[in-house]
């Protein structure tokens, strides 16, 4: 995660091995992966800004957008209506 001069605390989360096995990952990645889809999932639920949904995965913004993109998550609450009515 980058530092941002704030106080990070630390999570600890039991992963059976059985599981990390099937995922092929170490437990390095497999941290990452957990970062970044918790932070993926908490967006798109609304519970997080995407800087913040960002800083938790531990990517830049326009990255973390850019993986919203590839998870087809939309980065916009906007709807198609409200967007004519915007620019109509």
């Amino acid at each position: 995660m980058r530092n941002t001069g704030q106080l990070e605390n630390t999570v600890t989360l039991r992963v059976p091995q059985s599981v990390q096995a099937m995922l092929n990952r170490t437990p390095e990645e497999l941290g990452r992966d957990l970062r970044l889809y918790s932070a993926l999932m908490f967006f798109q639920l609304g519970k997080l800004s995407a800087g913040a949904a960002a800083e938790l995965a531990g990517v830049p913004k326009v990255i973390f957008l850019d993986l919203c993109g590839q998870y087809n998550i939309a980065v916009s609450q906007i709807t198609p209506e409200e967007l004519r009515d915007e620019i109509g």
